[in-house]
Order: C-alpha cells, then structure tokens, then sequence
C-alpha cells in the first residue's frame, strides 16, 4: 500500500469537541466539522505528543497484538491511530496497514513511522472502507464513553471471523494521572465534565455492552503498567500540555498558571533528582466478530 492522507468530510453527530478520533473520544455538538476542530486541538504539540506521552501504550500494543495475532497475513485498521505508534509496531509484524485520525499533524509522524500504511484524516464515526475489510480493529485509547456508533463501524469493517481490541485507563487508584487529569478539568470550561464523561467506559459491564451490542463475541480482559518517566520539569510539562484536550484548558487559564498547577499536582512522582516517573492501569479488551 502507498501512504495517502485523504480528508473526508463528515455529518456524524458526536458528543465533544475535544476528541481528535484518538486519545480522548468524544462527539461533536452537531456539526460535521467538529472533528476537524478537534483535530486541530491535537495537532497543536504533535512532537510533543509523539515522543512524549504516546510511548505509554507500548506494552499495551504488545499485548492486544499477541492476543488477536498480529502478523504477515493481517490486514489491520487502528482508529484513532495518533502518531502510529501501534502501526509502526504492526508494520515490523509484516501486517498490512491502515489508519484513521482527526490531526493531520499526528498523522504526518505516523506516515514515517508506518511507511505505506493507508492513512486518513476523518472521522471515527464514518469510517472510509467497506465492509468485512479488515482481520483485525484496534484502538489505543481512542474509544471512549459514548462512542458506541464507533464500535459499530469498527464491526462493519472487520471481517467475520476477525478480531477487535481496544484499551482505556483503569480505576481512578490505579492512575498517578489522574491529579493531572482533575488539574486539567478544572482549569477549562467544561472539561471536566467531558473528561468525567468519557471515562464512563471504565464502569464495569459498559465496555462489555458495547462490544456486545456491535455484534462481538468471546469478550476477554486484561491489563498492563502505562508507565510515563519525564526527566525534568520542563519535560514533564511539555509532555502533559500536548493532548488535545489540554488546549481549552490552556487558554481560558493560560500557559503559565496551568504549568504551574500541573507540576504540583504531579509533585508525588517527582523523585530527588527532578526526574518523574507515573504508573497507569491501562485496560485491554479482545473480542472476536461470529463467522
């Protein structure tokens, strides 16, 4: 496959402004836009992003890709696929490629790291490829909350017989990110209500249901460690200030004052050296679509 990044134009209707088709799901208020609004938010510190904080899912990957079996004969689909972290990752497997996101700036490090792979800039809600063309849908912290309409496309898009896998944050005490995520949300108009919204999907049974209900079978758990390590304060920050959903919080606060609020709020990692190192339950679910 060649890389292309097309843009396709969208009339779902989502729930927030904030999610770029990744990291932090979300829907719109009713214009198709909105997705490439927040594709924007999370394009504003892709580096940062990239090399940053995206590195925790590593070994997420690694497990959600042994547990569906990820290898040369895979045709496979990540949505929400940021900076292509996981599809790097399936492309060494040998697996044919592709991926959605709403930031055409993640997108752009995902075309180095995925060379080849089918990637486009769109909507998660209304995904550009037929039926039953893929063996294997994932998506790393991109499904969330009120995404079900999502989890539907990614069934139509997977083959009988083919397999889906998803991750999202574990139990409140089992996050050092959440004081940094509670900092965030009261720092920007209605973020905090967002953030609360979305990681409804961590309650137990809802994950399940919505799986279930697109038409999954053999539904299994597990978990592994998100571990972020930052070496400096400056590091840090620049780490936790690039997802799109700090962007509100950014503005209405401003830069100074946010830094301020979230280094504080993640002084309990912070060792005598100045380094920083936080540990996150990161979920993984496997499923299979009935042949």
């Amino acid at each position: 496959m060649s890389t292309t990044t097309s843009n396709r134009e969208s009339t779902s209707s989502h729930e927030s402004t904030l999610c770029r088709d990744a990291d932090t799901p979300g829907a719109d208020t009713g214009g198709g836009a909105d997705w490439q609004i927040a594709g924007q938010a999370w394009s504003h510190a892709a580096s940062d992003w990239a090399y940053l904080f995206e590195p925790y899912a590593r070994d997420a990957i690694e497990a959600v890709f042994d547990l569906v079996g990820v290898n040369s004969q895979t045709r496979l689909l990540d949505v929400a696929c940021g900076a292509g972290n996981s599809l790097g990752r399936a492309s060494r497997l040998g697996a044919s490629v592709a991926g959605l996101d709403a930031s055409a700036g993640l997108l752009e490090i995902a075309a180095r790291r995925a060379v080849g792979a089918d990637l486009v800039q769109g909507d998660m809600f209304d995904l550009p490829w037929e039926e039953s063309f893929f063996d294997v849908v994932v998506s790393f912290n991109g499904i969330w909350g009120g995404c079900e309409a999502a989890v539907a496309e990614m069934a139509r898009v997977c083959r009988p017989g083919g397999r889906i896998g998803l991750t999202y944050w574990g139990a409140p005490e089992r996050l050092d990110l959440l004081s940094y995520f509670m900092t965030v949300g009261a720092a920007g108009p209605g973020v905090s209500e967002e953030i609360v919204s979305l990681a409804t999907i961590n309650v137990p049974g809802v994950a399940e249901s919505m799986l279930a209900d697109a038409g999954f079978e053999d539904i299994t758990f597990g978990s592994t460690q998100a571990i972020l390590e930052f070496g400096d304060d400056d590091i840090a920050w620049r780490a936790l200030r690039s997802p799109g959903l700090v962007l509100p919080s950014i503005r209405h606060t401003g830069e100074r004052t946010l830094r301020r609020q979230v280094l504080e709020a993640i002084s309990p990692h912070r060792h005598d050296d100045g380094t920083y190192r936080l540990s996150n339950e990161l979920i993984h679910v496997v499923a299979r679509k009935p042949s």
